[in-house]
């Protein structure tokens, strides 16, 4: 389950292009982040992407890329020409496959290797559709198959892409747009696949193009209801809508990291309660996890890519990127089991940490972290030189003092005084959950 958006330059208040995602997957899959240079490749090769192998290019784009550690394509992505990916599962009418085959990150990464610019993306993105249809499993620990929905933006347009199975319709955003697990195209869209109508006639779900809506005749009920998605979306796109004109990076930032109650909102209050920033909960459904996140400030002279690489972005810094200037070593590759050394397992033992209290421990350090935020934006916004070797330096410590941080605020959120206690079925979740990684006692 995930939450992307995007906010043009009509709606900002420079401007600027906003692009934004909360990946939400498997609560111990562990995120990555990695910038891929771009190469040449000899003729009638090929590329392996998760399950198979493709017919690779003559060359191919640098990319950055925000993935589940398992896969091959990825959760969200930008290339070097400023064209930035996301993509949502859709819970469809329209039988899933199962066998091997190109899942949606494929589409993606092979999308962002590709092309130069947002249109491009999404012609790239239907041509392999159309070529190879969508399937596989999409869980490394549990069975998990979906159809995609996709944002695509660059420095001058955004475009979202709803698909089931073969069938599919775009649509041009006009201002801001969200998505999340739902197919929210309805009777109206710029380009669509020649069968959409007469399927869905075929399988009497309309009598025609007149009464025909693709959210409506091609969702599939239980699957997109206890999701939330319809709720999430109202969530972002309303926020979006409020601040148009007025939309910044912050509020971007705000908005990823909210969830349905604030105040005192705690992770274990409900089996069912789903918030923009996801927090896993016991039962069958709230299995999801924000294991990453990231916001791309566009122009046409520079793309800043935001992120954490990490979970849960209420509880951990936006950090900058820039494609050009590459990423700082970050140690350790990530897996589904617990090491000290990945960066996203560190952050990791404070995110569990809060979770016992949230309330309390997340107040320990919030404002601390909004103010190394805001001075990291600002030294960006107000610097005259922004040459790459300065962009890598503060790309550098940004990582460095994220890391230096997180140390701090464990020790810091762990000598809270509390009082709130967890409900017994969530803390029980969640010891067995940190069993399977791996995570001793004595850490959280």
């Amino acid at each position: 389950m995930c939450d992307t958006m995007v906010a043009l330059g009509n709606s900002t208040d420079d401007g600027s292009i906003l692009f934004a995602k909360n990946s939400d997957r498997e609560v111990n899959e562990a995120h990555e982040i990695l910038i891929i240079p771009g190469k040449k490749y000899p003729e009638n090769s090929k590329t392996k992407c998760t399950y198979i192998e493709v017919p690779q290019v003559k060359s191919t784009n640098t990319v950055l890329l925000a993935i589940p550690f398992w896969i091959w394509g990825c959760e969200m992505g930008a290339n070097e020409h400023g064209v930035v990916i996301g993509n949502e599962a859709v819970f469809t009418k329209p039988k899933v496959r199962k066998e091997p085959g190109l899942i949606g990150m494929d589409f993606m990464r092979l999308a962002l290797e590709r092309t130069h610019t947002a249109f491009d993306a999404l012609k790239m993105i239907i041509q392999l559709l159309e070529t190879y249809g969508q399937s596989g499993n999409c869980s490394i620990e549990h069975v998990l198959y979906y159809h995609n929905s996709f944002l695509i933006a660059d420095q001058k347009e955004a475009w979202v892409l709803k698909t089931a199975d073969y069938q599919w319709a775009a649509k041009r955003v006009e201002d801001v747009y969200s998505i999340s697990n739902a197919i929210t195209i309805e009777n109206e869209w710029d380009l669509k696949s020649d069968e959409l109508v007469k399927y869905a006639i075929e399988h009497k779900w309309c009598k025609g193009r007149d009464d025909f809506s693709f959210k409506r005749c091609y969702s599939e009920f239980l699957h997109t209801y206890f999701s939330k998605a319809n709720y999430r979306k109202q969530c972002s796109i309303g926020a979006l809508q409020r601040s148009k004109g007025k939309i910044n990076t912050q509020l971007i930032i705000n908005i990823l990291r909210s969830h349905p109650s604030e105040g005192n909102w705690t992770p274990d209050k409900s089996l069912t309660e789903w918030g923009v920033c996801m927090h896993w909960g016991f039962g069958p459904f709230r299995v999801s996890q924000s294991v990453g996140s990231m916001v791309s400030h566009i122009t046409l002279k520079q793309v800043t890519h935001w992120l954490t690489g990490t979970s849960a972005p209420c509880t951990d810094i936006f950090k900058p990127v820039w494609i050009d200037s590459g990423l700082p070593s970050l140690e350790a590759e990530p897996t589904n089991g617990y090491n000290p050394e990945s960066l996203s397992w560190k952050h990791e033992i404070l995110h569990r940490e809060i979770l016992k209290d949230y309330p309390t421990r997340i107040d320990s350090y919030r404002q601390e972290r909004d103010i190394f935020e805001e001075n990291l934006r600002n030294r960006i916004k107000n610097s005259k030189d922004l040459s790459c070797n300065l962009r890598k330096e503060i790309t550098r410590k940004a990582f460095e003092e994220s890391k230096t941080k997180t140390n701090k605020w464990i020790s810091k959120v762990r000598s809270c005084i509390t009082s709130y206690q967890n409900c017994w079925y969530y803390s029980s979740e969640w010891a067995s959950i940190n069993k399977k990684a791996r995570i001793s006692d004595h850490l959280v």
